[in-house]
């Protein structure tokens, strides 16, 4: 019988697998059984509070519980959204007000956090819902008048306007992609996946979910260890983990503290995704982890995890650009130009566009930006044909393979010449001596700013470059940092480090 909410996928696994670990962290292992009742409870008292169709804000860090309310959440006919406790309290408001929800969740521990935002809304507290006792009947209600289009879950990407975009992911989204991402990569009930993303970025859908449809176990690593490699490896080693599906910054953690050399896990498979993985850190994951099996992951939040996959089947040197492969199964995927032609030659560049189940409701209570990148599909005029349109630059090798350029907002014109900042990055990224490096364009004064972490010098820097990239492409300004401050999703965070140049600018000439 086909399952039409996760809720379906949920209880014929835990009428499967009942005693089977499902998900646990350092404090707490639940059973697929037991997972299930919990989130029963959530729903059942959430369900008196507010009204099916609403997105309910969790204010919580990631755990076995907040899981729990997440689905319990899902029980009472609404979706969920994390609210990152690292974020600052002005964000946190824009989110609360952009949900509108009259509830918010949190616990205890965070519960004046929480209100230091400035919500005005009702607050709940976890362990109480945990502890209601389950109404059947009211759930069953519920039940009957939710279908597969509903929100599920509702992830906050940062906006151009500075305002955030919540993208709306419902049940036949996860419910279609799921099943093919597991299949694909061999996942089932024997693997023990480690969480290392926020429950607030869309990675950590893979885990969870692949979980859930699998059998397989959800261990979730706490955001501190990603700052101690010794505890991190002893975590991954002690948990059996054998699968990662990680952030391309959290797999550079481990390289670049060299953590492997201490203890090294029994991994058959490792994915990346959300940024480009520079090959000498791939390279020194391949040294210590020769036979796990590597997967790029290619991808935007808005078309729920992933549009395409490339299995690495070969050792890529400094320089080159690890392709985003070939797409999931019902996924079309293709490039258009700005003329909305498609774009089907080697060596032409055109924005990646996604057609399909896979494609997100929209951006939530937000038309306006919604309609600017959910589009008909200019392709196929005959029919509603909807698509997203991921704002991503991707270049037909001569060989046919698709490379990531970069994001269509850092294409910029210098002295003339219209430049990718990707490609720069790419052959930043190559120089011996450089561990990490991005650039930024600075509009104004006409440069090319290259924010770099290593020991590697300016002249060093600029000998390299030259040996690839013509003059007008060099950077015009270094600016050596210790390390790459990250977002709270994982990603290298632009805006800190632009203030960090700001700032010591002003220094400078204070």
């Amino acid at each position: 019988m086909r399952d039409y909410l996760v809720l379906d996928v949920l209880e014929k696994t835990a009428a499967r697998l009942p005693d089977k670990e499902a998900f646990a962290d350092p404090d707490t292992s639940l059973t697929f059984a037991e997972f299930m009742r919990r989130a029963r409870r959530v729903g059942s008292a959430l369900s008196c509070e507010v009204a099916p169709g609403s997105v309910v804000g969790f204010y919580l860090d990631k755990s076995c519980a907040a899981l729990c309310g997440f689905f319990g959440a899902v029980y009472a006919g609404c979706a969920y959204a994390q609210l990152n406790l690292r974020h600052p309290a002005p964000r946190i408001a824009a989110i609360l007000e952009t949900l509108g929800s009259p509830v918010a969740v949190t616990d205890r521990e965070h519960k004046a956090q929480l209100a230091a935002c400035g919500y005005a809304g009702k607050v709940l507290l976890l362990e109480e819902l945990l502890e209601a006792p389950c109404d059947k009947e009211r759930l069953s209600g519920v039940r009957s008048r939710m279908i597969d289009t509903d929100p599920l879950y509702v992830n906050f990407t940062s906006g151009s306007t500075g305002t955030p975009k919540g993208v709306v992911v419902c049940h036949r989204n996860v419910l279609d992609f799921i099943p093919v991402f597991t299949e694909t990569f061999g996942i089932g009930e024997n693997d023990v996946i480690g969480n290392q993303a926020p429950f607030d970025f869309d990675v950590s859908v893979k885990d969870i979910y692949s979980g859930l449809f699998t059998g397989a176990s959800v261990e979730i690593i706490p955001t501190p260890y990603f700052t101690q490699p010794v505890v991190l490896m002893d975590y991954l080693c002690d948990r059996r983990v054998n699968v990662l599906i990680w952030a391309v910054s959290a797999l550079c953690f481990l390289t670049t503290m060299n953590a492997l050399a201490y203890k090294v896990p029994a991994l058959r498979l490792i994915m990346f995704s959300g940024e480009v993985m520079p090959p000498k850190h791939l390279r020194k994951l391949q040294k210590y982890l020769p036979d796990t099996v590597y997967v790029n992951l290619y991808g935007p939040t808005e078309i729920t995890c992933n549009c395409t996959y490339y299995v690495l089947d070969r050792e890529f040197q400094d320089g080159e650009i690890i392709p985003i492969g070939i797409p999931f199964r019902n996924e079309r995927v293709f490039l258009l130009d700005e003329a909305d032609k498609e774009v089907t030659e080697p060596g032409q560049t055109g924005e990646l566009c996604v057609a399909g189940t896979s494609v997100a409701r929209g951006y939530w209570r937000d038309p306006e930006r919604t309609l600017a990148v959910f589009t008909e599909n200019p392709l196929n005029p005959s029919v509603h044909d909807r698509i997203y349109h991921t704002g991503d630059l991707i270049r037909i090798s001569e060989n046919g393979e698709w490379l990531y350029v970069s994001r269509k907002d850092f294409q910029i014109k210098h002295m003339g010449h219209r430049i990718e900042l990707g490609e720069i990055e790419v052959r930043l990224n190559a120089v011996p001596g450089v561990e990490r490096a991005l650039c930024h364009y600075l509009e104004k004064k006409g440069r090319i700013l290259a924010f770099i972490c290593g020991a590697a010098t300016r002249e060093e820097i600029i000998a390299a470059l030259r040996v690839d990239l013509p003059e007008y492409m060099i950077p015009n300004v270094f600016f050596p940092v210790d390390q790459m401050p990250l977002t709270k999703n994982g990603k290298i965070d632009r805006a800190a480090l632009l203030a960090l140049y700001e700032n010591r600018k002003a220094a400078n000439h204070g």
